[in-house]
C-alpha cells in the first residue's frame, strides 16, 4: 500500500517491503531577510503606562494612548517621541522609567476599591460611574473614562462580576478589589485621586539592571537598531550604553549635559575612555523646540540625531541631514545664525570623536548633525553608516542562518549557505544598499571545502567567510577652481 511519508521520517537505507513511498518535502528556505533597520528606542518618563516594559508605537496619537500627555520634562516619553517622529522616526519602542516614588490613583465606590491600572498623575483624571442598565435584569453598568486614554463600559450584576470583566480586559484603565458585600447598592460616580509620577529618575534608573532587564536593559532582542536616553545628560550613562550597544548591534546615540563647553567634552570622553563605534557622542549644545502643548522646552540632541538615523536607511551618515523643528540651540540662542561654530571649534570636536548639531551646515542655513561619525578615532569604521550597516548585516544573518545548525556538513550545505548569503548581498545591491565600484561586486562569499578543511568539518565546524565592500560617505568634498582671463580651457567632445 503507497505510503505518504514527511521527508526525514524514512529510513531509505532500509526498507524492507517493496512499497510505493512518497516522501513530502518542505521547501527549501534559502533566502535571508533583512531586519528592522528603522526601530528607535527610547527610554524616558511618563504620568501612566506600564514601567520597565517595552511597548511598540508609530506616531505621537499611539504614545499618547500609552503614555497619556505631555508632561515639562526633558526625558518626557510624548516629547521625545514627537521629535523623533518629525525627524521621519516611525517605529518605536519605548520603555517608561520612574524614581520609585510614583503612586496609582485611587476611589471608592460603595464596597469596591478602585485603583489605576498604571502609576502617574494622568490616573487622578480617570473617572468612574456606575448605573443601572435596566431595572428589569437587575445588571449594571461600570463606565471608565479619560480624556487622552479612552473610555469603556463593563456589565455585570455585582462588583464580583465587574471586577472580573475588567480583569479580562488587558486595557482597561482600573482594576477592583472589593472589600465587604458584592451587591452594588449605590449608583454613583467618583474621579480617582493620589496618583503621582514622582521625582526625576536618576541617569542610573535609565540604565537600570541587566538581570532584572531593566532601564535601557529592557529593550534587549527587542529588534532596536538605534536607541537613546531621553533627556539624559549625564556622560557616566555613556559606558554602559556603549556596552550594551556593543552586546545587542545597537547604535547607542548619547549627549553631554546641558551647556556642556567643548574642553568638558573632550575630557570627559578621553576619561571614560569612549572610543567605540558603537556609541555616537552629541556634543552637549541642548537644542531649542518648540512643542505644540508646552512651549519652548530645551530637548537633547540625542533625540533629533536618534529621530533622524532611524528614519535613514543603513548605509545612510547622519552628516547634512536637515533636522527640523529646531528653533535655536543654547550656544546660538534663537536667532539660528547668531554664533554658530568656527571651523577650529567643529574640528576639536570631530577629531576628537564628538558629533554635533549645528546651522549653518555644509548645505544651507538648516540644522543638521555636522559630521555623522561615533566616537572611534578609527578613519575606517567611524562613520555612523558602518555602525548602522555593520549590524544591519550581522543582524540579518544572526536571525536567519541558524536554520543550518545540525545540517549534515556536505557540498549541497556549503553551496545552499552561499547561495542564501549571495542572494541577500544581490538584494541589498539592486536596492542601493551597496554598490558597484570600479565595475566589481562589492561582496564575495567563500564557503566550500578550500576553507573548511575535513579535519575541521570533522569536529563539526563550518565557516563561511564573507566580505563587504561598503559605499563610502562624500565628507570633504574638493572642487578645484581655475578662473581668469588667461585660463586656457580645453573642451571635450561632448562635454558641452
Amino acid at each position: 500500500m503507497p505510503q505518504l511519508i514527511q521527508s526525514g521520517a524514512l529510513n531509505t537505507a532500509a526498507l524492507p517491503v517493496p512499497d510505493l513511498y512518497i516522501q513530502i518535502a518542505q521547501p527549501e528556505t534559502l533566502l535571508i531577510s533583512g531586519v528592522s533597520s528603522s526601530l528607535l528606542g527610547i527610554i524616558g518618563t511618563a504620568s501612566w503606562g506600564p514601567v520597565d516594559v517595552p511597548s511598540l508605537v508609530g506616531s505621537v496619537g499611539q504614545c499618547r494612548e500609552v503614555f497619556a500627555g505631555k508632561r515639562g520634562w526633558a526625558s518626557n516619553l510624548n516629547v521625545a517621541v514627537d521629535v523623533a517622529v518629525h525627524q521621519g522616526a516611525s517605529q518605536l519602542c519605548l520603555v517608561r522609567v520612574t524614581d520609585g516614588a510614583d503612586k496609582a490613583a485611587q476611589a471608592s465606590l460603595g464596597s469596591a476599591q478602585i485603583t489605576a491600572r498604571y502609576t502617574g498623575s494622568a490616573g487622578n483624571a480617570i473617572v468612574v460611574s456606575v448605573t443601572r442598565q435596566n431595572y428589569r435584569d437587575g445588571q449594571f453598568v461600570l463606565s471608565v473614562s479619560h480624556e487622552e486614554l479612552g473610555a469603556t463600559a463593563y456589565t455585570g450584576a455585582d462588583w464580583t462580576a465587574l471586577a472580573q470583566a475588567l480583569s479580562a480586559d488587558t486595557q482597561a484603565l482600573v482594576l477592583i478589589e472589593i472589600a465587604g458585600d458584592v451587591a452594588i447598592t449605590e449608583i454613583a460616580s467618583v474621579q480617582l485621586a493620589g496618583g503621582a509620577d514622582g521625582g526625576e529618575p536618576s541617569p542610573g534608573r535609565f540604565i537600570g539592571i541587566a538581570e532584572a532587564r531593566t532601564g535601557l536593559y529592557a529593550l534587549t532582542s527587542q529588534g532596536c537598531s538605534v536607541a537613546t536616553l531621553a533627556g539624559v545628560g549625564d556622560t557616566a550613562t555613556m559606558v554602559p550604553m556603549l556596552a550594551f550597544g556593543r552586546d545587542e548591534g545597537i547604535y547607542m546615540i548619547a549627549a553631554g549635559p546641558k551647556g556642556e563647553t567643548l574642553a568638558q567634552a573632550i575630557q570627559s570622553k578621553t576619561a571614560l575612555g569612549l572610543w567605540s563605534h558603537a556609541l555616537k557622542y552629541m556634543h552637549g549644545d541642548w537644542l531649542w523646540w518648540n512643542d505644540d502643548t508646552l512651549g519652548l522646552q530645551l530637548v537633547s540632541p540625542a533625540l533629533f540625531s536618534a529621530g533622524k538615523l532611524a528614519a535613514l536607511s543603513p548605509e545612510q551618515s547622519g552628516l547634512n541631514k536637515p533636522l527640523t523643528g529646531i528653533v535655536g540651540s543654547q550656544k546660538n540662542g534663537l536667532e539660528a545664525t547668531r554664533f554658530g561654530y568656527t571651523l577650529a571649534e567643529l574640528g576639536a570636536l570631530i577629531e576628537n570623536g564628538i558629533d554635533v548639531i549645528c546651522n549653518p551646515s555644509p548645505g544651507g542655513q538648516y540644522w543638521a548633525i555636522r559630521a555623522g561619525h561615533n566616537t572611534s578615532q578609527n578613519a575606517a569604521v567611524q562613520s555612523d553608516a558602518y555602525t548602522r550597516l555593520t549590524n544591519y548585516l550581522a543582524r540579518s544573518l544572526e536571525g536567519t542562518m541558524g536554520q543550518y545548525v545540525g545540517s549534515v556538513i556536505n557540498d549541497s550545505l556549503f553551496g545552499n549557505i552561499r547561495a542564501s548569503i549571495l542572494g541577500f548581498l544581490s538584494s541589498l545591491l539592486s536596492q542601493g544598499i551597496l554598490g558597484v565600484t570600479g565595475g566589481r561586486l562589492p561582496y564575495a562569499v567563500l564557503c566550500d571545502s578550500s576553507n573548511n578543511p575535513t579535519e575541521r568539518v570533522a569536529t563539526g565546524y563550518v565557516q563561511a567567510d564573507v566580505q563587504v565592500q561598503y559605499q563610502g560617505i562624500n565628507e570633504k568634498f574638493i572642487i578645484n577652481l581655475q578662473g581668469g582671463a588667461s585660463v586656457s580651457v580645453s573642451t571635450a567632445s561632448g562635454s558641452v
